[in-house]
C-alpha cells in the first residue's frame, strides 16, 4: 500500500439521493481513515474533496461508485487536489 498522502476532487454524477450519498461517502472516508469534505450535491452529481492515501483514495472511489442502494452512479470525475 502505498504510504504518499494525497488529494482528489471527485464529481459523482447520476441519479442521486443527497443524504444517502453524502452519508455513505462520510462513512467510507471515516473506515478508510480519509479526511473528506462534502462540497454541492443535487439529484443529478455531488463533489467531495477526499484526503489520505493514493490506494484508499482509488477504494474509496471503488466504493462510491457502487454507491448506496438508492442512488445510480454514472459517470466520476476526479482531478488531482
Amino acid at each position: 500500500m502505498s504510504g504518499i498522502i494525497q488529494g482528489a476532487h471527485f464529481t459523482f454524477r447520476g441519479q442521486m439521493v443527497c443524504e444517502s450519498f453524502t452519508e455513505f461517502a462520510l462513512h467510507r472516508a471515516q473506515r478508510l481513515d480519509l479526511e473528506i469534505s462534502i462540497g454541492a450535491c443535487d439529484t443529478a452529481s455531488a463533489t467531495l474533496s477526499v484526503k489520505g492515501q493514493e490506494d484508499l483514495l482509488d477504494a474509496f472511489e471503488m466504493a462510491c461508485s457502487l454507491g448506496p442502494y438508492d442512488c445510480i452512479i454514472l459517470d466520476i470525475e476526479r482531478a488531482t487536489a
